[in-house]
């Protein structure tokens, strides 16, 4: 009986011994694109932002740091639903993926431009009443949420329960200490201490950056 090769071995072993698909994830996946967009996106100014910025404000920075793990319960939920529906409409409709993705784009050209003509700095209301509830909602409707479902996470992370772990795993990383950065600056602002940076030349910095990811979503979607 002639050996039997590794690699005909391979072919014979189950997916889940070989973790193929774990492979696949992450030589498919850009890794470093993922967390840098998602990070670009997340320190845009957007009501949850403006809520955890709020609630340093108000309660100092100690107080308010459990409603980032609100935050991050907000666009799990949010991504999921956004990531499922369309995955499902798009093995009928695959024209509502590219349409959904152009919309993204116009609505982050939309905000650039929103930021960029804007003259006072991002908005901070002292709250004391701002809870986990009222994060989490806020969060779930926020618009970020399509935003990363359809533009930002990969196909795998909607196809397949390896790529959604892969993927949420990634996103917690970089969601946690972009939320902790919005609520230090509320505290920062609340303590009274000068803020040596311009947050109206930091907002347009942000803006051009999304400007151009904004052109480069439209380009790779028309390819």
């Amino acid at each position: 009986v002639s050996p039997v090769s590794l690699d005909q071995k391979n072919a014979y072993d189950p997916p889940i011994l070989r973790n193929d698909l774990a492979f696949s994830m992450i030589s498919d996946f850009h890794v470093l694109v993922f967390l840098l967009s998602s990070a670009l996106v997340l320190l845009t100014p957007g009501p949850t932002n403006t809520l955890l910025a709020a609630a340093g404000l108000g309660r100092g920075w100690r107080d308010a740091r459990p409603l980032i793990l609100f935050e991050l319960m907000g666009y799990l939920i949010a991504i999921s639903g956004w990531g499922i529906l369309l995955a499902s409409i798009g093995k009928y409709y695959p024209w509502v993926s590219v349409a959904v993705r152009v919309v993204c784009s116009g609505y982050l050209l939309y905000v650039a431009v929103k930021m960029w003509m804007s003259t006072e700095k991002p908005p901070i209301a002292r709250s004391q009443t701002i809870g986990p509830g009222t994060v989490l909602v806020t969060t779930v409707l926020n618009p970020k949420g399509l935003l990363f479902a359809s533009t930002i996470f990969p196909p795998q992370a909607f196809e397949h329960l390896q790529g959604y772990a892969i993927a949420m795993a990634l996103f917690a990383c970089v969601v946690l200490p972009i939320g902790m950065v919005w609520v230090m600056l509320g505290a920062l602002i609340g303590s009274g201490r000068g803020i040596t940076m311009d947050p109206l030349r930091l907002q347009r910095a942000l803006a051009v950056v999304i400007v151009v990811f904004s052109a480069t979503l439209v380009w790779s979607t028309v390819q």
